[in-house]
């Protein structure tokens, strides 16, 4: 490439992405390099490309109005995103609060439970274990585990890693789920849930609530019981509870030393509150069954938020992660780089192509447990919880991804993903 094109191309990018408080300083330069010699010409181009900060290629104004306009229109108290390539966070922002009484800003520092987005831990640390021979994604689940587990409905067609990890298990998400949630870290062992859940004998155990009446393989259903499923196979294949296993295996690796399954692993005066925006409706609700969730809250006032406890369940790894957008994004940088952040490596490139890639006949989203987006071919996931609502998309083509938290279950992020997406992206 001669000077003159490799300046054209120069100009081209700046004109795209960067904002114009930062274009006329960097074409006056650009206009002094005809009085170069070449050799010196190419090292001021080089010098320019790799000292533009990631944070000013690109304006999120946009996204910004959107972000604000939409935490009005559905009363969020706090909202927080990064943009991610592979080297990590470009940009973040944070909006709002964390704790509305106590007045503590939102921050992408701050630790909130993640709610779905938990699983595509959960599915590493399981590829983790497929990648060193340890498991088949093929094999009947009862290979692994002590206590045989079958859809009673359909007692001859075993039930496969593979099937849990695209939802397609026919493990039913029963009542006894939603009425396991309470405030602090769960009670009861994970081993203890999924034996009464899906065991014969146990206390949670219901034909038709737990299972559905499709068999293995025949139906795609959403199952968060089958994640919990997935976790306890990692602690009986490897002998070491669910939660020590990602803190050896995947939180440490990645320098994400403030992550934790559990309240107790965390340091809580960190954590982002949880909050309800109370309608007539949902105060309804909430005196029905969400109660627990305010056991301090003696008035429950319409038109005002209300912050949770800080809950959990017994079948957390579906959705129980604590961690915040900065050390979530060392997880995605990961993904992007392949499988690698800062000389630790958690799963290799061919692992991650099988994931991302679409695993049923005729579903043009699930891998396995990734999920591909209708726009621009995002892979990722999405959570919601009480209180919560969280996103985490990339496209491998770009290695551009974007995270966000909000402490509020109302509204729909996935506009505002494709509005900052569409801004890393430079095209607008």
């Amino acid at each position: 490439m001669d000077i003159m094109r490799a300046l054209s191309q120069i100009q081209r990018v700046i004109t795209l992405r960067l904002q114009n408080k930062y274009k006329q300083s960097l074409f006056l330069l650009l206009a002094a390099f005809n009085n170069m010699k070449p050799l010196q010409s190419y090292l001021v181009i080089a010098l320019i490309l790799s000292s533009i900060p990631a944070c000013i290629q690109v304006d999120f104004k946009s996204a910004d109005d959107l972000i604000k306009k939409y935490m009005t229109e559905n009363h969020v108290p706090g909202f927080a995103y990064a943009v991610i390539n592979s080297k990590g966070i470009s940009w973040s922002k944070a909006y709002g609060l964390a704790d509305v009484e106590n007045n503590i800003p939102m921050s992408v520092d701050g630790i909130m439970n993640i709610a779905s987005i938990s699983k595509t831990i959960t599915a590493t640390a399981v590829m983790q274990l497929w990648e060193n021979g340890q498991l088949s994604l093929e094999e009947d689940i009862n290979a692994y585990l002590t206590d045989p587990i079958r859809n009673p409905h359909f007692p001859d067609t075993p039930i496969t890693i593979q099937h849990l990890l695209t939802h397609t298990s026919s493990i039913n998400d029963g009542s006894a789920y939603g009425k396991s949630y309470s405030c602090g870290d769960p009670e009861m062992s994970l081993k203890e849930w999924i034996t009464n859940y899906l065991g014969k004998e146990g206390t949670f155990y219901d034909e038709m609530e737990n299972f559905l009446l499709k068999g293995p393989g025949e139906q795609h259903q959403y199952s968060n019981v089958g994640y919990g499923l997935l976790g306890y196979i990692v602690e009986v294949i490897t002998d070491m509870p669910f939660n020590r296993y990602c803190q050896v295996h995947i939180f440490e690796p990645l320098g994400m030393e403030k992550s934790g399954w559990f309240l107790h692993e965390i340091e809580a005066a960190d954590h982002i509150l949880p909050y309800f925006y109370i309608t007539d409706e949902l105060k309804e609700t909430i005196t029905d069954g969400y109660i627990k969730f305010f056991p301090d809250e003696k008035d429950i006032t319409v038109g005002k938020n209300l912050a949770t406890c800080l809950y959990s369940f017994p079948n957390y790894p579906d959705g129980l992660l604590r961690t915040s957008v900065v050390e979530l994004s060392y997880f995605l940088t990961a993904y992007m780089n392949p499988g690698k952040f800062k000389g630790a490596e958690i799963l290799n490139q061919s692992t991650i192509n099988k994931m991302l890639s679409l695993q049923i006949d005729g579903n043009n989203s699930q891998g396995l447990c990734w999920h591909k987006s209708d726009f621009e071919s995002l892979w990722g996931h999405g959570g919601g919880d009480p209180g919560v609502q969280t996103k985490m998309f990339y496209s491998p083509e770009s290695n551009i991804g974007i995270i966000i938290f909000q402490n509020s279950s109302h509204g729909d992020q996935f506009e505002i993903l494709k509005e900052l997406y569409i801004s890393a992206t430079g095209r607008k």
